[in-house]
């Protein structure tokens, strides 16, 4: 892939970004993250680099068009240092990285990667300075939300980090699911076994216009986690076919009718027939597609 490297580090720490592409992480690391033998094979390095080159790209086309979405993404149990939860790179922090960055505020000591590349990467016209992650994916997005964590003066890791103020979290999930125990977004709305559409929609719009007000965000990375659908192997809410439309499209039209730009990435999603599965991964693109024509948005980018 020619997806550059150096646009990973930070946030993802580089001695762990090493020994995964190389295949030499321990067998505890590839434990935790789920692949076990799998995690060294060239294909799976390939396919997750460029799984976070994908939502880097959304995230660029969402600023120039306003909407955009990717096929694949939503790496949310990934950390700096360590992949979780079948997820290796968490591609909403390099992507908050790379919309916030900024050359004074770089540390002594701290390794920032290809500056060119990185004064270079299109960020939309303005200045970025608050990404809104909405998770709506069943489980909760812990890796996201160590990102966003004040940095600490002894850690070089956390110091280059460096989100705390930039990144926000909204994560609406499963209380009983995975992970256990959970982490501190910015805004945690934990659900309870079975909630259906009135419950999960109620939630989140309203947590939804809280995160709004408050965070005023100039991005918004969408997880459309289908994992919360009422027949979803591993999800324990009761969201229907119908329910997951509402949400995404919900989502979508709230961050479009505010003039924020949103990528969505498709999350999680469990089911033994692929193509059932296809299809509810589906969903979201094709809310995204509707509201693209419904509003014109392609017209953007020439105004």
């Amino acid at each position: 892939t020619t997806f550059p490297k150096s646009f990973l580090p930070p946030p993802i720490c580089p001695n762990f970004l090493q020994k995964f592409l190389s295949g030499s992480l321990s067998r505890e690391e590839c434990r935790l993250i789920g692949f076990r033998e799998q995690t060294s094979r060239p294909e799976l390095i390939e396919r997750t680099l460029l799984e976070v080159a994908g939502t880097v790209l959304t995230a660029q086309l969402a600023m120039k068009y306003g909407l955009a979405s990717n096929l694949a993404g939503g790496t949310h149990h990934a950390e700096s240092d360590r992949g979780k939860g079948f997820t290796i790179i968490n591609d909403f922090a390099v992507v908050a990285r790379l919309m916030t960055w900024k050359k004074e505020e770089v540390h002594d000591g701290v390794d920032i990667g290809d500056e060119g590349l990185l004064r270079d990467f299109y960020r939309g016209d303005g200045t970025i300075d608050r990404v809104l992650v909405v998770d709506l994916d069943v489980h909760q997005g812990d890796g996201t939300a160590t990102f966003s964590k004040p940095p600490t003066l002894t850690d070089a890791t956390s110091q280059a980090n460096n989100f705390h103020g930039k990144l926000f979290t909204l994560d609406l999930h499963a209380t009983n699911n995975y992970p256990h125990p959970k982490e501190t977004c910015t805004y945690d709305i934990g659900l309870p076994d079975g909630s259906n559409d009135e419950i999960y929609m109620s939630a989140l719009t309203q947590s939804l216009d809280k995160a709004f007000e408050e965070v005023k965000p100039q991005l918004v990375l969408y997880n459309a986690g289908v994992d919360v659908f009422e027949s979803d192997k591993l999800g324990r809410l009761h969201v229907s076919w119908e329910g997951m439309k509402q949400r995404d499209m919900h989502v979508i039209r709230t961050c479009v009718d505010r003039g924020i730009p949103v990528a969505a990435v498709v999350g999680g999603g469990y089911d033994n027939d692929v193509k059932v599965m296809g299809k509810r991964h589906a969903l979201v693109h094709r809310v995204c597609a509707q509201v693209w024509r419904e509003k014109q948005m392609w017209n953007r980018s020439a105004s």
